[in-house]
């Protein structure tokens, strides 16, 4: 469905170029710009001292639904998925639809790329939908029979048991290597959860041919950092962010979450190595050549929630092929590729103990001391928000009242709050970083801290069935009153305004945006679950408790939960720290130092210079472009790598937090961004709102499009 009329604005950088540029010449991207993640694009036809001439070249719409997807653009066509799980074919320089695949059912989970493998007649699209990953046909948009089961294979399959009780989503692609799609995912965080491992199957066949597990099974490297039968039991552990491949020496670089639970660890004590980790493999074998763990035994949800970056730095005066990585917690990472020494110092700090029963919280985590941390590692009076009067009471009451003083790594306690730091959206998300050839990272992140506390699960089952479940499962994220914490988390409390008890079923069971699945829930509680958060009360005759403490987990463990993950955010929606809460950051690896921090993103009614969230990663050119949408306000971005001056800007009719792809084709560089959004009840999105995620039906107008310099 093309249309002649526009979004608005947008701009991105692609792959591929030299100097000049023959007539007609196409250049391809590839996700994230190439197998090492780093998102650049060589192409140099829009420099800082034309791009504000660029203007819209194309685009095409697509069906409703929030969109975090990358195109891919091979020999003049683009591929991208669409909100529902469609992948369309377009002619890269018009928009013009070649073909559509559709698996034949709507998922709501993330796609945010895919891959490919071979070239010409024998290119194959290896593209995952909900629980499955197809291989097509790039010339006619068929799947080819003869991988899987025609044309697919079930990733729940070959994980713990039937492939039915498991919960697998490949939201990000991972990476092709030689014959083998190595494949990471997404999987419930909170107890039951499958395993997160990582596998790699035959692009031809889609064949099992290795496993790499992150709860390491008997015998196994780290199995002793587990309960000894943690492998038949605990999940998690898993690179949902996606992985990078150093193509030239073989290696995956897979970054991995926590273990489930993410905030309860009574049922793994131990340093649960794997978890939040970076992990170098061979990618020929699944064999392990090292890793590193950014957090033992996590209990406060700090994945690796970006992808890794492959670089190339000069590190005492020689030039060291590096791979860096950022979390959570905010900090950024460097590490040389072959034998994991970090190139920058990494000290084992004292953390306090855990006061909840039976939580066995690790005495030192691991700290970097350069680069310093992209946001919130300690909040101190002197940090507390001073936008109003009013605000600076909240904010100084709030904090006082806290558990921790402001310190990250403070375990989180019963009947009193905790500051998560830098926050569960704090950092950067799953964009990732970019990197140009001069071992210079660009990295947009978010700077708001979290709040939680601990709750006994046991007295959340006295209440419905629907209710247990959703404090047990749910209220993690969307909070015990379902108020939620936008922009991340919305909020459930006016949901059957704007949703169908099918459509939250559907969301329950496939998870939507960043809520995983909970399809291991037994029929009967997905159902009162629905009910509850429809109408506040079970279906009628439901009388046994959501969720047994019984059997799964040890008797004599007493399981505990959080009360969610929420932002620290006053009266008025506005942070409890000063401005700004989100940056856009260049940071020579080189040397550790900042070259340039400018704020990044909006916050509700507040100016720029106060930033705020963002997702979606951004692309340097070589003319030395950063082209990145991620923010809430619909805006695209194009900023001077040298300087970080804002170039060029424009506004969209939704907000484009997906991260963009530049290519060349029939000579002319392109731009390209998924913009898209949902409906809020009555149509009109909440100013600041990400509504890529919440349960509603509809969405802004939005689809893939595309701009160029005029001909």
């Amino acid at each position: 469905m093309r249309s002649a009329f526009l979004l608005g604005a947008v701009a991105a950088a692609g792959l591929s170029v030299g100097a000049a540029l023959a007539a007609g010449e196409t250049r391809d991207w590839i996700y994230n710009g190439s197998p090492a993640g780093d998102h650049y694009s060589p192409l140099t036809q829009v420099t800082p001292a034309n791009v504000s001439r660029l203007q819209p070249a194309w685009r095409f719409d697509f069906e409703a639904g929030g969109s975090q997807s990358q195109p891919m653009v091979i020999g003049g066509v683009l591929y991208g998925p669409t909100p529902t799980g469609k992948l369309v074919a377009l002619d890269a320089a018009t928009g013009a639809v070649k073909w559509t695949f559709n698996p034949g059912f709507s998922s709501s989970q993330p796609i945010r790329g895919l891959l490919s493998h071979g070239s010409g007649e024998s290119l194959r699209l290896l593209y995952s939908v909900g629980e499955y990953l197809y291989a097509v046909d790039a010339a006619t948009g068929k799947p080819i029979p003869a991988f899987g089961t025609g044309g697919r294979i079930d990733l729940r399959a070959n994980l713990r048991g039937p492939a039915e009780e498991n919960g697998f989503f490949m939201t990000s692609p991972g990476s092709v290597w030689r014959d083998l799609y190595i494949v990471n995912g997404r999987v419930s965080e909170s107890t039951p959860a499958s395993p997160g491992d990582v596998r790699a199957f035959d692009v031809h066949t889609g064949k099992l041919r290795w496993t790499f597990h992150t709860v390491p099974h008997p015998g196994e490297p780290g199995a002793e950092t587990w309960p000894k039968e943690a492998y038949k039991t605990q999940g998690g552990a898993n690179a949902w962010a996606g992985s990078v491949l150093d193509a030239k020496r073989g290696i995956v670089f897979v970054a991995t979450g926590s273990a489930a639970d993410d905030f309860f660890g009574g049922e793994r004590p131990g340093s649960n190595r794997f978890a939040n980790a970076l992990i170098a493999i061979n990618a020929s074998t699944g064999k392990r050549l090292w890793d590193f763990q950014s957090v033992h035994h996590d209990i406060w949800d700090m994945d690796f929630a970006a992808p890794p970056v492959l670089l190339t730095v000069m590190h005492r005066g020689k030039a060291v092929d590096a791979v860096a990585a950022t979390n959570k917690l905010s900090y950024l990472y460097l590490f040389e590729r072959t034998t994991g020494k970090s190139l920058f110092p990494i000290k084992e700090i004292p953390v306090p103990a855990s006061t909840v029963p039976g939580e066995q919280a690790w005495p030192t985590q691991p700290v970097p001391t350069t680069p310093k941390p992209l946001s919130w590692t300690r909040v101190t009076e002197n940090d507390l928000s001073d936008r109003s009067p009013a605000a600076k009471v909240w904010a100084r009451d709030s904090y006082a009242a806290m558990n921790g003083a402001g310190k990250q790594f403070t375990p989180m306690t019963i009947g009193k709050e905790t500051l998560i730091l830098a926050g569960f959206i704090g950092g950067v998300e799953w964009g990732g970083m970019a990197a140009d050839r001069k071992g210079v990272v660009y990295a947009n992140a978010t700077r708001m801290p979290g709040v939680s506390s601990i709750v006994e699960s046991k007295s959340l089952l006295t209440s419905g069935v629907g209710e247990g479940a959703y404090r047990t499962q749910c209220a993690g994220c969307h909070g015990m009153q379902m108020k939620g914490s936008p922009p991340m988390f919305p909020a459930l409390t006016d949901l059957k305004s704007h949703a169908t008890a099918a459509e939250v079923t559907e969301v329950i069971r496939n998870g939507r945006g960043r809520m995983p699945a909970f399809a291991n829930l037994p029929p009967a509680t997905i159902a009162n679950l629905t009910a509850y958060l429809m109408t506040g009360a079970d279906l009628p005759g439901a009388d046994r408790p959501a969720i047994s403490l019984q059997g799964r987990f040890a008797p004599s463990v007493t399981r505990y939960t959080s009360t969610g993950n929420r932002q620290w955010l006053d009266p008025e929606g506005y942070p409890g720290t000063k401005p700004p809460w989100g940056t856009l950051n260049a940071v020579d690896m080189n040397t550790g130092k900042y070259l340039w921090t400018v704020p990044f993103g909006i916050t509700g009614s507040m100016g720029p210079e106060f930033g705020g969230a963002n997702t979606g990663g951004g692309v340097v050119t070589g003319s030395g472009l950063l082209f990145i949408g991620a923010t809430t306000d619909r805006k695209l971005h194009a900023y001077d790598t040298r300087t970080g001056k804002l170039l060029w800007e424009t506004t969209l009719t939704a907000p484009a937090q997906a991260t963009p792809a530049v290519y060349m084709a029939g000579g002319r560089q392109y731009v390209v961004i998924a913009a898209s959004a949902r409906r809020a009840p009555g149509g009109r999105a909440p100013q600041g709102q990400d509504n890529s995620q919440a349960i509603s039906t509809g969405a802004a107008q939005g689809g893939y499009v595309a701009f160029a310099l005029p001909k």
